[in-house]
């Protein structure tokens, strides 16, 4: 089979054996894998690792079982599956230690890969595999993320990355209100037509927590898919409001800002909650989900296995508008 792993500042093409699946493992292969910011950082060495180095990267896939070990009851050969974010996080709170794909253990862009039958999730048939392959990181950040969220509600997503265009499309489907940001006039247009009630362009308002306030009347959001970090959290308190709204910590995609006033915090009175990603079975809600109220993950381009690193260096660009998938069929 072909892998690529890091090597020299680059990802290198190698053939290896496929493995053979375990007691209570599943061979599957793969037919899609798609790119999360997370990956970058990784190959870039600006992501904390512990485990080997040279492991192959990649966190997200879907693809069809191959063969199953010995004492496997969840799946069986010509399944269809897509991969949970964490292979050992099945449900309940998160464990002391995890082992993250692409930094801790071998990652996901390969033709066959060998895991847990209890680190996968049954794939339904009205998505694709380029589609399955968004899912394991970005769309169920997004989704637990806006646990709890309710019809009506204010739902404030940042920029157009995968998670924040994701919470959108969920977000509508779960009846609320969505108020996006971006900074440029094609994004905008582009988040509109996915669904979004308002978009704000930020660098021609940089107060524009006091415009997400204005927008809804003064009351603000009542739960902030927070994926700018530094660059944005000052700014997200100031569209909370002071009505207790949740702030969903996800990540720190953004520039370094302004410093946090505590009296900012304190106003607002906002509860904030860091996301890790989400169990396994966070991942088969968002699939239930998905089969009871579909949404069409937003792919920017699709890029054949021989091209993974053109896809890699797509994604690094920053120019996509959706999810950079790499396909091994």
């Amino acid at each position: 089979m072909h892998v690529y792993r890091p090597g020299s500042g680059e990802l290198v093409r190698r053939e290896e054996p496929v493995p053979e699946p375990q007691r209570g493992e599943v061979l599957v292969r793969v037919r899609a894998t798609s790119l999360n910011y997370r990956d970058l950082l990784i190959l870039d060495g600006a992501h904390f690792t512990n485990g080997p180095g040279g492991l192959i990267p990649l966190s997200d896939a879907a693809g069809e079982v191959a063969a199953v070990g010995e004492g496997v009851t969840r799946f069986a050969a010509g399944d269809r599956v897509v991969n949970a974010f964490h292979s050992n996080w099945i449900a309940g709170r998160l464990p002391a230690t995890l082992a993250g794909y692409g930094n801790a253990q071998d990652g996901w862009l390969t033709e066959y890969r060998a895991v847990s039958e209890h680190a996968l999730v049954a794939l339904p048939d009205s998505l694709t595999y380029e589609q399955g392959a968004t899912l394991p990181c970005a769309a169920v950040t997004a989704w637990t993320s806006l646990a709890g969220v309710r019809p009506g509600d204010v739902v404030l997503t940042l920029g157009t990355g995968g998670v924040s265009l994701f919470a959108l499309q969920l977000a509508k489907a779960l009846g609320a209100r969505v108020v996006a940001t971006t900074s440029s006039p094609e994004k905008a247009a582009k988040l509109s037509a996915l669904g979004a009630d308002t978009v704000l362009d930020y660098r021609a308002t940089p107060e524009w927590g006091k415009a997400v306030l204005d927008a809804t009347g003064g009351r603000g959001a009542d739960r902030i898919v927070e994926v700018g970090g530094p660059g944005t959290f000052a700014q997200s308190l100031v569209a909370a409001g002071t009505h207790h709204a949740e702030i969903a910590l996800v990540g720190f995609v953004g520039a370094e800002g302004p410093p946090v006033e505590f009296m900012d915090l304190f106003r607002s009175g906002a509860t904030v909650r860091k996301i890790w990603v989400g169990s396994r079975e966070d991942t088969e809600d968002l699939v239930r989900q998905l089969a009871a109220r579909p949404i069409e993950p937003v792919v920017d381009s699709v890029f054949a296995f021989d091209d993974a690193p053109a896809a890699v260096e797509r994604f690094r660009s920053r120019e996509n508008f959706g999810k950079v998938v790499i396909t091994t069929a």
